[in-house]
């Protein structure tokens, strides 16, 4: 097991995976000063280390709420986020207290991690590493997004998505992709997201 980044790290990633995964971005101070996703990212990083000590859990969720009204983008302080995530646009993405998103994950604008009930306990969905969420995707209760898969836009998400599945429609159907399949633009263009 490795240990633990430190959160300039974090950031150092946070600011790298924009700039990789966004074609529009031309310089690593563009991005620092001018992407939305990149700062509720930030942000939402020293409130999260803020919602772990018991007696900071007002003042992360107030926090939270500052980078809500500056970007558009509400990340709960409670939820797990991984590293190298990539909030493209940003605009009207909501990521519920129990969700837990893994690792290179990218979420197009309006997405929304949330909940199906008002009960305590996991509410919202665990996505997995590599995952794509389309513009306008909704990906509602405790449910499964595996490793690779794809959440196309408008998408409505219920039920667990194997990994490396394309989910699309609402309600979402899966897609399976076999492993040897060819590049397919009709599936698989990254412009189906936006």
């Amino acid at each position: 097991m490795t240990a633990p980044l430190r959160l300039l790290d974090l950031l150092k990633e946070d600011l790298d995976a924009a700039r990789h995964r966004d074609p529009a971005a031309r310089s690593a101070l563009e991005v620092a000063l001018g992407y939305p996703g990149v700062h509720a990212v930030w942000v939402y990083r020293v409130a999260h280390r803020m919602w772990r000590e018991p007696g900071l859990r007002l003042p992360a969720r107030l926090l939270s709420q500052l980078a809500r009204a500056a970007t558009g983008i509400e990340i709960h302080p409670g939820a797990r986020l991984g590293r190298r995530l990539f909030i493209d646009h940003g605009m009207g993405v909501v990521v519920g207290e129990t969700a837990e998103v893994g690792d290179d994950v990218v979420l197009f604008h309006g997405s929304t991690l949330g909940g199906k009930s008002m009960r305590r306990g996991k509410r919202h969905p665990t996505l997995g590493d590599g995952v794509v969420v389309g513009a306008g995707a909704k990906i509602l209760g405790p449910v499964w997004v595996g490793n690779g898969a794809q959440v196309g836009a408008n998408a409505v998400v219920i039920h667990d998505v194997p990994a490396d599945a394309i989910a699309v429609g609402v309600p979402a159907q899966i897609r399976l992709r076999p492993k040897t399949a060819p590049f397919d633009v009709e599936v698989d263009d990254p412009a189906i997201y936006i």
